[in-house]
């Protein structure tokens, strides 16, 4: 069952509030009504369909039950989970769960797949304290990365390449215990197979070919998708001139950065700095 084409513009919230409400009226089900069928009370479907409290998996789930709806609502609630996550990110995951190679470029914290659950709460938490997300949103993020990191373990792993600035290793997210496992785990990383480490040090400077998060995805087509980020929304690229150039430039910064022995030596320092 799809949503009404009206709805499409409204919030995840919203949306689920109004197609709850729908499918209650279709059926000629009061709030109290459908409360006692599904073992919640009516004052709490109002505030559901009025997007006044947060939705559960759970609700969603006894809401599908009762209506026979085949896991609308539960996609719905899922589309609520996600509303914290950057604008074409979900598109990317899709592709980055299916790729061949993965090559990325970050700037000031470590790449998600990289990072530590630890380090990964502690992003959140801020985001958290910023209004930027609720308890419930962080909890949601720290569990994708969770589970986009299994990536890395599957039988056939992606090449990964990592290229890190500097100021990645220096910020100190979390407090000192949370960046003394971050970095132990970089070092741990390094030693995989499938993985290469590069540091990008501050004295680049003006060399270094990004000013923002990017990721080059190899998909087994041999077909390439860039991805980067803003502070408001990712951006997936698969236009070949743009991709082109990333790839270009990726390259050059492969050169010009720390080989992987230089760079596992300054994640070192960086640690015993902090011990």
């Amino acid at each position: 069952m799809e949503l009404h084409e009206d709805d499409q513009s409204l919030s995840p919230a919203v949306r689920f509030g109004n197609e709850l409400r729908r499918q209650r009226r279709a059926r000629g089900w009061s709030q109290a009504a459908l409360g006692k069928r599904m073992g919640y009370s009516h004052g709490l479907i109002s505030y559901l369909e009025g997007a006044k409290k947060p939705v559960t998996r759970k609700f969603a789930v006894e809401a599908d039950r009762a209506f026979d709806t085949g896991g609308l609502f539960v996609e719905l609630w899922r589309r609520i989970s996600n509303a914290s996550l950057l604008e074409g990110f979900e598109e990317y995951v899709e592709a980055e769960a299916r790729c061949l190679k993965i090559r990325t470029f970050e700037l000031n914290v470590i790449p998600g797949l990289f990072q530590t659950e630890a380090y990964a709460t502690a992003l959140a938490s801020a985001a958290i304290l910023r209004g930027s997300i609720t308890k419930a949103q962080a909890k949601e993020r720290v569990d994708l990365l969770m589970g986009r990191q299994q990536v890395l373990r599957r039988i056939a792993p992606p090449m990964v390449h990592v290229v890190m600035d500097e100021s990645c290793l220096l910020r100190p997210v979390g407090g000192r215990d949370v960046m003394l496992g971050q970095l132990q785990h970089l070092e741990n990383l390094a030693e995989l197979p499938n993985v290469t480490l590069q540091v990008a040090p501050f004295a680049l400077g003006e060399h270094v070919p990004f000013t923002m998060p990017i990721v080059l995805l190899t998909l087994r087509d041999r077909s390439i998708v860039g991805y980067a980020e803003s502070q408001a929304r990712g951006i997936v690229e698969r236009g070949r001139k743009a991709v082109d150039a990333w790839d270009s430039d990726y390259d050059q910064l492969q050169v010009e950065s720390l080989p992987k022995v230089a760079s596992l030596d300054v994640i070192r320092t960086a640690r015993k700095d902090l011990e």
